[in-house]
């Protein structure tokens, strides 16, 4: 007797269905009240070294700024794919395989969209004419915003 195999396909950018445009600024506003509150207290944390004067210096508190960003972002997505604003919303973000995000992951989805918010919002107003609803770092970063149902 002769067995066939079932083979499941991998999804990819073309097979998962990507979050629309309002949805994603819905999730990027409820996530930004909670990175600001995390990063008045990350300033507060400078105070000390500086004689209690913020620090101004740009090449210092951009970093910085950033490293902040990225930790926050960072250990939501590794942790469960979803920050608040994307479990309010029910997305949750994934590699194109339907895997939960490793710290390399998040790094290079972090970088791509400093990328794609630096070029004047250009890689995420993509979204508005891409047939799939990506933005440029989804592919760049190989990794996509899903609903928690079409997992």
């Amino acid at each position: 007797m002769k067995t066939v195999s079932k083979q499941t396909s991998k999804p990819t950018l073309t097979t998962l269905a990507g979050v629309g445009f309002f949805r994603r600024i819905a999730t990027m506003v409820y996530d930004s009240f909670l990175l600001l509150a995390i990063l008045f207290l990350a300033a507060a944390i400078l105070l000390p070294f500086n004689q209690g004067e913020a620090i101004t210096a740009k090449i210092i508190i951009i970093p910085y700024y950033l490293l902040v960003s990225f930790s926050f972002y960072g250990w939501f997505w590794t942790h469960n794919g979803q920050t608040a604003g994307l479990k309010t919303w029910k997305i949750r973000l994934r590699t194109l395989d339907g895997q939960a995000l490793t710290w390399r992951h998040a790094l290079i989805r972090f970088l791509a969209a400093v990328l794609s918010w630096g070029l004047l919002g250009f890689g995420f107003l993509w979204i508005l004419v891409d047939k799939n609803n990506y933005a440029l770092h989804d592919y760049l970063s190989k990794t996509v915003l899903v609903f928690e149902d079409s997992q």
